[in-house]
């Protein structure tokens, strides 16, 4: 568990040494979560940590595709509405117990608008599937539709 803590965090650092747009801030919906995204190119890497229900630890990375398919939101203003679609990894553990965990495939699909100064609102859908392991003794397939589920984006950019 604190290895996977410690390359997240290397994989962070890594990523901030480029010197590209950024943004940071939070994510709500079934919990909370400290959102960090960082562009690359016209695309994106998404990092998230979070409580979802605010009874696990959460961790999930995605890579986003930003307006794929070269369809744009025709409807720019005064900012910029972006949609993305992207697929990572995801972990999750229990407070009490660190043995118990879900590790899988997350999904993410969304919209954004990008405001005219510093600031972003992202709504977006983060399902997971994969394994869940310690439960029993064993290792089931499933999935979790609501820890990272849908969620209200908030982010600083810079």
């Amino acid at each position: 568990m604190k290895k996977f803590f410690v390359i997240a965090v290397l994989a962070v650092a890594s990523l901030a040494a480029y010197a590209q747009p950024r943004a940071i801030g939070v994510r709500l919906g079934y919990g909370a979560e400290v959102s960090y995204e960082h562009q690359l190119g016209q695309n994106m890497i998404s990092l998230e940590v979070g409580v979802p229900g605010f009874a696990l630890l959460e961790a999930a990375c995605t890579y986003d595709w930003i307006d794929p398919f070269g369809a744009t939101v025709p409807w720019n203003e005064k900012g910029e509405w972006h949609w993305y679609m992207g697929v990572g990894g995801a972990f999750q553990t229990t407070w009490t117990n660190p043995g118990l965990g879900f590790v899988g495939v997350a999904g993410r699909f969304g919209i954004e608008y990008d405001f005219w100064f510093p600031l972003q609102l992202s709504i977006d859908f983060r399902p997971t599937l994969g394994a869940a392991f310690g439960y029993g003794g064993g290792v089931a397939f499933g999935y979790d539709l609501y820890a990272g589920g849908l969620g209200l984006g908030i982010r600083y950019k810079f």
